[in-house]
């Protein structure tokens, strides 16, 4: 009896690792970049959600921006989160008796960010002018809210 082997060669085997190999190579980047547009995706909801709130909350308050009281310039970034997350009387003051707001449940966390993803900087006029490691920036003079997106400038 004569037994007939029927197995792979090394070449075979070689030949199919080199062709997985060439398409995890090209299928790889495909799911980087997926990645990278659900970032894209979050933060433009965010941003569009958390402006149309800073400009409900100015409407509700005689034209100040949230963190403000009595026309007073926002004191910080933090008191900006704070008046966005909290209930506010009519002048702007945070208050648990207030009948305004919440009108965030949080302030959401820039995915661009490694560090500070969920706190602002305030600006007046150069988003660049603070340091690129808060993850939200705004500009208390237009009002807009913007994203440090770490190397790639803000947006």
């Amino acid at each position: 009896m004569t037994r007939k082997n029927t197995g792979f060669t090394l070449v075979e085997i070689l030949i199919v690792v080199i062709i997985l190999g060439i398409l995890a190579a090209i299928v790889i980047p495909q799911f980087t970049e997926a990645s990278n547009d659900a970032r894209v995706s979050a933060v433009v909801s965010d941003l569009q959600t958390a402006r149309s709130q800073i400009e409900l909350f100015k409407v509700q308050h005689l034209d100040q921006y949230p963190g403000s009281v009595s026309g007073a310039a926002i004191p910080n970034g933090a008191a900006l989160v704070t008046a966005l997350t909290s209930k506010t009387d009519n002048t702007g003051a945070v208050s648990t008796t207030g009948t305004l707001g919440p009108y965030l449940g949080k302030f959401p966390t820039n995915p661009f960010s490694t560090t500070g993803g969920n706190t602002v900087a305030l600006v007046t006029t150069d988003p660049n002018s603070t340091s690129a490691t808060n993850g939200w920036f705004f500009n208390t003079e237009t009002g807009n809210l913007g994203i440090y997106t770490e190397g790639y400038g803000d947006r």
